[in-house]
């Protein structure tokens, strides 16, 4: 948990944009992590992990469909961006898409949030959840992945 929570911190803190970026060190403690300026070095598509959790940057143009993961818990900071974000209830039709994953088509019975820059959202494992995107909006957020205990 205390990892989790500095990983956290490292990533939300202001980074300093006149100082050169600090680079990978042969010298770093095994595990550390470090995104300067909060995007990966590999880029959007890199996806770090460290057994029980994985890092990301999702970025979304457009409506998201329905997502239950059965055993990860969703932690998520929204970097730039808003969307409203339905969450709870029940997914409608939903397709296995992974082991533990499913998609549908939408959620009946969840709650409506409206999250933008700044926030932070976790959410539990076998919770559905789904973005709608503003019409010519988008979100970016850093991911995390945690397996649910």
């Amino acid at each position: 948990m205390i990892s989790q929570v500095i990983v956290l911190a490292a990533l939300i803190l202001p980074q300093s944009s006149s100082a050169t970026p600090p680079q990978a060190s042969a010298n770093d403690p095994s595990g550390f992590l470090l995104w300067p300026g909060g995007v990966p070095p590999g880029g959007l598509s890199e996806k770090d992990s460290f057994g029980n959790h994985t890092i990301s940057i999702s970025h979304r143009d457009k409506d998201g469909r329905a997502e239950v993961h059965e055993r990860l818990v969703d932690v998520m900071i929204i970097q730039s961006g808003e969307a409203t974000l339905v969450v709870g209830g029940k997914s409608v039709d939903p397709v296995v898409t992974g082991p533990g994953e499913t998609q549908g088509k939408s959620i009946v019975g969840g709650i409506t949030r409206k999250v933008r820059a700044g926030d932070v959202i976790r959410i539990p494992a076998k919770t559905p959840h789904q973005f709608f995107i503003p019409q010519g909006g988008q979100i970016t957020y850093v991911l995390i992945k945690i397996a649910a205990s």
